[in-house]
Parts: structure tokens; sequence; C-alpha cells
């Protein structure tokens, strides 16, 4: 086992791919990323299980904006999205994370205007905040990231990551905005301090509207800052309205950590 992770991390040097983060080990078959591109990217993380530690390779998308590195913009630091995708985008196939939201936007969109982390949750999975924790970490310490504009958004099964994330990891991220998702109402004092922007499908029968209903008032009751945007006749996809409305990364952008 010495022998072939000498020879990995040898072809990573060789390639000039290998990224100086503590705890992390990148994988030599990434795909160098060039800004108005999304590549395709594998990340080894070091997670705690009480006094234990594991080791979970994360595969996600990563994009960068047009204007990412450019003379122009050398010095600037740029704000992060994180997206969880739904429960139909679970497994091996990064293309299947392109179906829905930010990592189908940025394919067209060449100046949107984050630095877009779109990681798939294995086959049968959940997403683990904690792995997604140290995701967000590995890209923010490797790329020119402000800290204090990072969001996080998903749909469906990416919902709860999204609402999982505020409870575990509060004071991360500067915004959310969970779609369709379930969340843990009482967890509502962990998220309280981030603004968050709910919204759901009135005609959903895959995840009741009654769910993001009782996150919405358990976050107003612990004094927190949220909006909920309900679409009438909308059924489960509550998503695609979502992303392709300027006014949500309008939003996003206009929230800022201390």
């Amino acid at each position: 086992m010495k022998a072939a992770h000498s020879s990995v991390s040898q072809r990573i040097l060789t390639s000039g791919l290998l990224l100086a983060s503590v705890g992390f080990v990148p994988r030599a078959h990434a795909q160098a990323p060039t800004a108005g591109m999304q590549a395709a990217q594998s990340v080894t993380v070091t997670v705690k299980e009480g006094d234990a530690e594991r080791k979970a390779e994360i595969k996600f998308l990563l994009f960068l904006p047009t204007a990412y590195g450019t003379p122009e913009k050398k010095d600037v630091k740029w704000p992060l999205l994180l997206f969880l995708h739904g429960g139909g985008e679970r497994g091996d196939n990064l293309e299947l994370v392109k179906r829905h939201g930010p990592p189908k936007i940025v394919e067209q969109k060449k100046d949107f205007p984050f630095v877009t982390v779109s990681p798939q949750c294995p086959a049968e999975k959940q997403w683990n905040a904690d792995e997604l924790a140290k995701l967000v970490e590995h890209v923010a310490n490797t790329y020119q990231v402000d800290p204090k504009r990072m969001y996080v958004t998903g749909l469906a099964l990416g919902g709860t990551g999204t609402w999982d994330m505020l409870a575990k990891h509060p004071g991360k991220f500067a915004a959310a905005v969970p779609i369709c998702g379930p969340g843990d109402p009482a967890a509502a004092e962990k998220m309280k301090g981030t603004p968050i922007w709910v919204f759901h499908g009135a005609k959903d029968q895959s995840v009741p509207i009654a769910k993001s209903e009782e996150m919405v008032e358990a976050i107003k009751k612990a004094g927190g800052n949220v909006k909920f945007t309900v679409y009438p006749e909308a059924t489960h996809d509550s998503w695609t309205e979502t992303y392709n409305n300027d006014e949500v990364y309008k939003w996003l952008l206009e929230q800022k950590l201390p």
C-alpha cells in the first residue's frame, strides 16, 4: 500500500495538481480547473467520529467564473456556493449532478458569479455535513474564496442536507436556500443566526409543504431571519423556477458574515 500511495503522489506532483491543504488528498485523475469551465474533481477528507477518524472520498464538480484569475481580477476573493443535489442524482457518475440547479446553469452561464461546488452523494447514502464542511474548507483554502461569502443550497435530499449543514456547522455560511427538503425543527436555535430563504411547491406530494412550514415556524420562534416562498401550483419540482430566478442569487450576494 505504501508503494502504491507513493506512486500516486508522484503522479500528482508531476502533473502539477497537488494542492497544499493539510488533511486533504487530491486525486491524480482530477481535471485541472479552468476559469469559465466546470471540471470533475475528487478529494479525500478526514472526518472525526468521536475519538476515531475516518477518510472519505468526495467527487464533485468545480466551476470557476470566467473572470477568475484574470489580470484585472487577480486579487479578488470570490463568493462560494455549495450545491447539494437531490436523491435521483446519487451515484458515481458526476454527469448526473448537472441535471438541475447551479451545475446545470454554469454549463451555459459562464459568468455565473460564484465559485460553485457541486458534490455527488454516493448511492443509497445521505449527505454528511462533516464531510461537506471539509470539502468547503478544502476549496476555500485552495482557491480565491471570500470566507465571509460562502453559501449553501440544495433541493429535496439536498434541502435536508442544507438544513443539516446549518445545524451542525452554524456560522459557516452567510446564507442558505433550502428547497423542498425536511429539516429538524429542534435545531432551529443553532440556525437562527443565518439568513435563510426557503422554497416549496404547495402541491408537493413527495415532500409535503408542511415540512418546510414547520422549519420556517421554528426559525421564526427562535428569532431567526427567514423568508418563505410557496409556488401555489408547483408539485415536487420547486427548484427549477427557484434556480432560474436571478433574485435568488442577488439576495445571496447581499448576505455576508461579519
